[in-house]
């Protein structure tokens, strides 16, 4: 499995959110997308980054970006996760590792799932990735710098 990179094509995937609807990457071309890969729903980690992507949403949405998380969590424990932690953002369920595949996101120490973030550009280019296990709210400020920096 090989992580894409900066200048590689974002793969076009369609998994279920929170709520059971399909939603395809190929669907949001035109806009900025940031996909952050996370290991799991209300875990400390989990719950600290995607809470801080929440805190900074209104920053995204003004910079013209859509966030998505996705871990392999189904959509019910997704629902949970968002309702409990008010999350404004779309979460995907990737139950049988699909998407974490086609994005090429590994294990780390050959466990826990990586935590990866990705920004795709409106035409549907990965401009940046952020990987970093233990450093959680730093994907943000990655992003958001990719994004405010046009590329």
């Amino acid at each position: 499995m090989t992580e894409l990179r900066a200048g590689d094509a974002a793969p076009d995937i369609t998994l279920p959110d929170q709520h059971g609807k399909p939603v395809a990457l190929r669907d949001l071309r035109g806009r900025w997308v940031v996909v952050y890969f996370y290991p799991a729903d209300d875990t400390p980690g989990c719950t600290a980054e995607s809470c801080s992507f929440r805190d900074a949403y209104e920053d995204f949405t003004d910079a013209g970006a859509e966030v998505i998380g996705i871990s392999a969590d189904p959509v019910e424990s997704h629902r949970q996760f968002a309702e409990k932690h008010r999350l404004p953002f779309t979460l995907l369920a990737d139950v049988d590792g699909t998407a974490r595949s086609a994005f090429g996101v590994g294990r780390t120490f050959g466990l826990l799932p990586g935590r990866v973030t990705y920004v795709i550009d409106p035409e549907g280019t990965i401009r940046s990735v952020f990987s970093s296990q233990f450093r959680p709210r730093k994907h943000i400020d990655a992003a958001l710098a990719t994004i405010r920096s046009g590329s």
